[in-house]
């Protein structure tokens, strides 16, 4: 029995997850958006955000405390109902005390974001 951590994943065509189609391939891992790179998610920046969408952005500035708004949350952008609603879920589940503390719930997932390699 192999732990999770050190488990590999294959896709449906046998590939590992990761690996290229072909020598020249993608491969199945998302990587971080690059200037003029297109996405298949519409992110909307900060400097482009009006109506809505900047007051959801308000809204997580207002309780995460910081200035950036990362990638993950302007991926929600185009649906600003809905992004409020993944804040407080998030801030529900991931941020409120329990039997891990704040600080340990965010090493685990960095953590986790790491072994994934996503770039959020």
């Amino acid at each position: 029995m192999t732990d999770a951590v050190s488990a590999t994943w294959k896709s449906s065509s046998g590939r590992k997850m990761g690996e290229p189609r072909d020598p020249g391939g993608k491969s199945d891992i998302a990587q971080p958006a690059i200037a003029g790179a297109g996405t298949k998610i519409h992110i909307i920046e900060d400097r482009d955000a009006t109506g809505e969408t900047a007051a959801a952005y308000d809204f997580w500035r207002a309780g995460s405390g910081r200035q950036q708004v990362p990638g993950i949350i302007k991926c929600f952008g185009a649906r600003p109902d809905f992004l409020r609603q993944v804040v407080e879920f998030s801030n529900t589940v991931h941020f409120s005390e329990g039997h891990l503390c704040r600080r340990h719930k965010e090493m685990i997932a960095s953590y986790v974001s790491y072994l994934n390699r996503c770039p959020y």
